[in-house]
């Protein structure tokens, strides 16, 4: 057996591999958990952003703000516990599409949603320890970490492009239904409920508009060398609630998250996993 075919070989034990993970029924329960849970951290993110809007409460619109919401409830930290299962499900079943993704953007997507739900398990795991975190200051320290360093804010330019390139690209998604094919792959073409639609198209535009703001704010705090700008998803859902009219606009944006968290739970159920 030559080189080239040990390297075939083993690609192929790897996709049976990967394929057989994926279909772990354990692993696919609590995967599908773990959009559930992103649906109730966004649930959470639209109602503090709601109320900050009103001037009725206020708490930090993140995810972070969220966690600690779930927490300071009675058996929050063990749901934590639980959410971080779930997270780390979710992560590890992304994982699985960089091995039998069909295509090369599939495989990067796979990689980049798994840095971010296990990053999120991990912020979770310290809210369920009964520790906290600010996703505002962490924001803001890693961005001065980087704009101290030579073409420091060359970095957190092209960082911030990439972050409005998201949420332009989340509001694109939204208004064509783009997303609508990955719910109809799982539940199939005409069995997804307009409801649960319209609860996508709303969510993914004002997640597109939050990101959009964000990155706009994270270039700007690089142009001015001030880090507190990038502050996060709260500093950037302010941003947007301290312009003229921005009350209104913070409420249809918190309503739209809201709306995401209910998509994102009915994803629970559709995806194809």
């Amino acid at each position: 057996m030559d080189l080239h075919q040990a390297k075939n070989k083993a690609g192929r034990s790897a996709d049976r591999t990967a394929q057989r993970a994926a279909d772990q029924p354990a692993l696919v329960f609590f995967a599908r958990a773990g959009f559930i849970v992103l649906g109730v951290l966004h649930l959470i993110i639209g109602w503090i952003a709601v109320r900050i809007a009103t001037g009725s409460g206020g708490g930090e619109a993140s995810n972070s703000g969220a966690l600690q919401t779930i927490a300071e409830a009675p058996g929050g930290r063990m749901l934590l516990w639980i959410a971080v299962v779930a997270l780390v499900a979710l992560g590890l079943w992304r994982l699985t599409q960089l091995v039998i993704g069909e295509e090369a953007k599939d495989k990067a997507k796979g990689a980049i949603m798994a840095v971010v739900y296990l990053s999120l398990a991990f912020t979770t795991s310290t809210f369920a320890r009964g520790g906290s975190s600010s996703d505002g200051e962490t924001a803001s320290d890693i961005t001065a970490t980087v704009l101290a360093q030579p073409a420091g804010m060359v970095l957190v330019i092209i960082a911030g492009l990439v972050v409005l390139g998201v949420g332009l690209h989340n509001i694109y998604r939204g208004a064509t239904k783009g997303f609508k094919k990955d719910l109809e792959a799982g539940a199939g073409a005409g069995h997804v409920g307009s409801a649960i639609i319209g609860a996508g198209m709303a969510g993914y535009i004002a997640r597109g508009i939050a990101f959009a703001i964000l990155g706009g704010l994270i270039v700007w705090g690089a142009w001015t060398n001030d880090p507190e700008k990038a502050g996060g998803l709260d500093v950037a859902l302010r941003t947007l609630g301290a312009q003229p009219a921005g009350a209104l606009a913070l409420i249809a944006v918190g309503i739209g998250l809201g709306l995401y968290g209910l998509y994102s739970i009915a994803r629970a159920r559709y995806v194809r996993m």
